[in-house]
């Protein structure tokens, strides 16, 4: 029996892992510690083999923000995931699992990311989380494994973000531009996937999970609307329009380049020896419209 504590009650990554480990009762041992009350730190992490860390501030519109909530990301992002980490390794807990981002590229001039290229946070949101990557990093030795996950924008039935703001669009909308982007997306079944096998095979390192697949915004928001038999007109020659928005200051530039810009992880950074796509683009957008 492998015991998992997810740290972060009610999230949707922690509550998704938790019912994709508990398919298998007699494997896996569940339990999640709600972190928003002091009460944790008298937790007793002893009993657990891993730490599955998921609490953290995430999906703000960072253009818009006083200084006091952004020293609220740190405490939370930042100090909190720390302060996890060293109760866990103090505890004598095996494996340490953190929820980063790929949010902790967001200011590199490159949209293609390899290996090789060094984070550069774009705001405080993802500093906040790539400070909390290089501290957590400094606890690791052989008996205290830390594996950090830096997914791309993850999506699924009942997912925040943008995911849902483009169902939406493409769920009422009678036309939409036809733009050549790409994006690296992981499902989530695919990363509850990802996370077993961590655990299963007692990884330890940064990790990159993403689709099989880069997506387009345009052939999603079509798989979309086709998932709902709505029927819209994809209108090519927008492109030029598309641009002069991802230049706008504010919210619609930000959101432009979110939705029609690219931003990919190379392919090769995201294989792994066994494997974790259970779900590919079209059916995954099937399961999510569902």
């Amino acid at each position: 029996m492998i015991n998992v504590l997810i740290t972060g009650a009610n999230s949707y990554i922690g509550m998704s892992v938790e019912k994709w480990l508990m398919k298998e009762p007699k494997k896996y041992s569940v339990t999640t510690l709600d972190m928003t009350k002091p009460e944790w730190r008298e937790y007793d992490f002893s009993k657990y083999d891993v730490v599955f860390h998921v609490a953290g501030i995430a999906h703000a519109d960072v253009g818009d923000i006083t200084e006091e909530q952004k020293k609220l990301y740190y405490k939370i992002n930042t100090d909190l995931t720390v302060e996890v980490a060293e109760k866990a390794k103090v505890s004598n807990v095996k494996q340490f699992v953190f929820m980063s981002s790929m949010i902790v590229y967001s200011g590199c001039e490159e949209t293609f990311i390899m290996k090789e290229t060094e984070p550069k946070p774009l705001n405080f949101y993802g500093d906040s989380k790539w400070q909390a990557e290089q501290k957590i990093r400094m606890l690791k030795t052989d008996s205290f494994k830390i594996v950090i996950l830096r997914p791309p924008m993850i999506y699924g039935k009942g997912s925040k973000g943008n995911y849902p703001e483009l169902a939406k669009i493409a769920s009422k909308m009678p036309v939409f531009p036809k733009v050549k982007n790409r994006r690296s997306m992981l499902y989530i079944d695919n990363l509850c996937e990802f996370v077993k096998l961590m655990i299963d095979n007692e990884e330890q390192g940064v990790f990159f999970p993403q689709n099989e697949v880069y997506t387009n915004t345009s052939e999603m928001v079509k798989m979309i609307a086709d998932a709902n038999k709505h029927k819209i007109l994809m209108i090519p020659g927008f492109n030029w329009a598309v641009k002069i928005m991802q230049k706008l200051p504010g919210k619609i530039g930000r959101l432009s380049s979110k939705a029609f810009g690219d931003l990919i992880y190379d392919m090769s950074m995201s294989e792994y020896k066994d494997n974790y796509i259970v779900n590919t683009l079209k059916e995954s957008i099937k399961l999510t419209e569902k």
